[in-house]
């Protein structure tokens, strides 16, 4: 029994080695090569003891990485915490109120958006923009604040549209 243990905590050890895993994560992985219920949950408790699996500073780290790599928003990051394992518990105590944090990081994608679709039409742009925010997993408060300081209000239509809305009651 032993050398399947150790053959456990091996494969559990390469897994670790790539990235950082959540509890849920490498107990399905070990399943999954076909170690039994007991060798699986001896091995997780030996790298729990050990301290090589923890799924609140694992959780800190996801969230350092989904709010400045990929820019998403409270939502988005929620999302991305729970495909990888992390305990529902653990996700809300991240998340007491970084409203501030996720109104930066919108304007941060929005600026990097903007260079790329500037010389399209403003309805166009502020239409690309929201669905794209709404995407990453930000309020729709957050998106209504970001796109009006940059004036891309979403509830105003460009001036072009009305003008050809007018011409056509003319007629």
């Amino acid at each position: 029994m032993s050398g399947l243990n150790d053959k456990a905590r091996y494969y559990a050890l390469k897994l670790l080695s790539y990235r950082g895993r959540s509890e849920k994560e490498l107990e399905g992985k070990l399943r999954e090569k076909g170690f039994p219920e007991t060798v699986t949950s001896s091995t997780l408790h030996h790298l729990k003891q050990v301290g090589l699996i923890n799924d609140r500073t694992l959780a800190e780290a996801l969230k350092r990485q989904a709010t400045t790599a990929k820019m998403l928003g409270q939502k988005g990051v929620r999302r991305f915490m729970v495909n990888r394992g992390i305990p529902r518990d653990i996700i809300d105590s991240m998340f007491i109120s970084d409203e501030k944090e996720d109104i930066e990081n919108a304007k941060r994608l929005v600026e990097k958006k903007l260079r790329i679709v500037r010389d399209y039409p403003a309805e166009k742009i502020r239409r690309r923009l929201y669905n794209l925010l709404q995407r990453k997993g930000y309020s729709y408060d957050t998106i209504k604040m970001v796109l009006k300081n940059k004036n891309l209000n979403l509830t105003t239509e460009s001036t072009e549209d009305t003008e050809n809305d007018k011409d056509r009651n003319l007629d």
